[in-house]
């Protein structure tokens, strides 16, 4: 099976909310505004994994990090939340309009620390910046 690039249905949508707002439930009420901001959603991350709280073994919760790594690049670079669908199943993945170019964060902070990594988030921002960058260029 190839893979089927779609936007997002109605229940893709639903659970990247879901993981999205797990992630923004870490700021006080007051304080949630700042999701809104690219450095806001960055630094809650860093600050998640820097505080270890959440466990290697946590994969939905790591998922709900890198879908909130996903909406700072979406943010950064224009970036499109899509459905790609292949023989491995169904997954929210962040496409570049007008390019093939796609990137699957969900899972890019958990394979990290499921392998015992320690992730800077800025870091791993600045080289998915870079990477997604190239590949537009390559196929645009």
């Amino acid at each position: 099976m190839s893979q089927i690039v779609e936007s997002l249905k109605e229940q893709d949508a639903a659970e990247v909310e879901a993981k999205r707002d797990w992630v923004r439930g870490h700021y006080e009420p007051h304080a949630r505004h700042k999701y809104e901001s690219l450095e806001g959603k960055l630094a809650l991350v860093d600050a998640i994994l820097a505080n270890g709280w959440v466990a290697a073994a946590d994969t939905l919760k790591l998922q709900c990090l890198g879908i909130t790594f996903g909406d700072a690049l979406a943010q950064h670079l224009g970036l499109e939340w899509v459905a790609v669908e292949d023989e491995y199943g169904r997954d929210p993945a962040l496409s570049l309009p007008g390019t093939a170019a796609l990137a699957f964060p969900m899972t890019s902070i958990s394979k990290r620390v499921e392998r015992g990594e320690t992730v800077d988030v800025y870091e791993l921002f600045n080289g998915a910046c870079a990477t997604i960058r190239e590949q537009a260029q390559h196929s645009a």
